[in-house]
């Protein structure tokens, strides 16, 4: 019966030498990164046309990488060009009338009212002498000297040649003076539409030039040469590589150790052994459950926040929904080369 204690007694020590040893492999140590799971993310822009016209060439196509200010298909221009021009040239011929209203009256217009007037003048000064003379000539003679047409004719010829000379002294006054402001306002104001027509007309001509407005990858070809563009019909969709970005999510226990400008590395398993450098720049202030997308299944029931990583792929190597695993440095810094 002896034989048994011992036994038992050599167990115990057994599970206790067990349960030490399990503590000092299993003891809690600290850790050095986070560890998070996601998806790159690309951003995506959708471009069309800022006018209806015909398509005229279509210079890109899928799996172009495209850089910023690159053309990548134009518009036949050719109802817009004459427009353009036709504007041009109203534009001119108002500019004129402008600077001719701003210069007012040259001295040879001047001068040729005032010749005007003296012409007038002395018409006037004639006639009247005439129809004083006969007007005398018909009192001295009580009227059989000069016919009463004759008379009234001379009047009537006075009469107009003094209307006309106070006529042309007017208009000499005007051609002094000049151009009235308001006259002034109104050909300047003319002149500000034509040249809003103008530039309306040139803005069209360069929206028929389709340029990338960043550096991309073209994801999708949507217009081909002939079509009729429309700004409601996308002519390309492009795929923003420059930064990528990895979507993943943090547990509230970890929030605390992230913030924007942390520096993170990203894996993927399409590429063993390689380490993408990034930084994180987004954190969601909102919470919400992990979706299904997570790999991990004890987190998809979590209440999580989102945060954004961006990551340098100048090889455009990770593609758009590819799984990705995010390690962030507990001690992180700002990333070198952040732009």
């Amino acid at each position: 019966m002896k034989p048994i204690p011992m036994i038992a007694a050599l167990v115990v020590a057994l599970a206790i030498a067990g349960g030490v040893t399990w503590w000092l492999t299993h003891q809690h140590k600290p850790r050095t990164e986070i560890v998070l799971y996601g998806n790159v993310d690309l951003r995506e822009v959708e471009l069309a046309f800022n006018g209806s016209e015909p398509v005229q060439a279509v210079l890109a196509t899928e799996g172009d990488r495209v850089l910023k200010g690159q053309v990548m298909a134009r518009l036949d221009t050719g109802r817009l060009a004459p427009k353009a021009d036709q504007a041009a040239a109203q534009v001119a011929a108002q500019q004129q009338v402008v600077d001719k209203l701003h210069n007012g009256s040259r001295p040879e217009d001047v001068g040729q009212a005032r010749d005007t007037v003296a012409a007038a003048l002395a018409d006037a000064t004639v006639a009247h002498d005439k129809y004083a003379r006969l007007a005398e000539l018909s009192r001295s003679s009580s009227g059989r000297a000069v016919s009463r047409q004759d008379l009234d004719d001379a009047k009537s010829t006075a009469d107009a040649t003094a209307a006309r000379l106070a006529v042309d002294r007017q208009a000499l006054r005007l051609q002094v003076i000049g151009p009235r402001r308001e006259d002034i306002a109104q050909a300047e104001a003319e002149l500000r539409g034509d040249r809003a027509q103008l530039a309306l007309l040139r803005r069209e001509l360069s929206d028929a030039v389709l340029v990338a407005p960043m550096t991309a990858v073209v994801r999708s070809r949507l217009i081909e040469p002939g079509e009729m563009a429309s700004p409601q019909k996308p002519a390309f969709s492009l795929a923003i590589t420059d930064p990528t970005g990895v979507r993943a999510y943090v547990t509230e226990t970890d929030l605390g150790h992230v913030h924007p400008g942390m520096n993170a590395t990203v894996t993927a398993d399409a590429f063993a052994g390689r380490a993408f450098p990034g930084w994180v720049g987004f954190i969601s202030p909102v919470a919400e459950f992990t979706p299904k997308t997570v790999q991990t299944t004890d987190l998809r029931t979590s209440l999580v926040y989102e945060i954004r990583v961006f990551v340098q792929d100048p090889e455009d190597d990770l593609r758009l929904g590819m799984p990705a695993t995010v390690h962030l440095p507990l001690a992180g810094a700002a990333p070198p080369g952040r732009r």
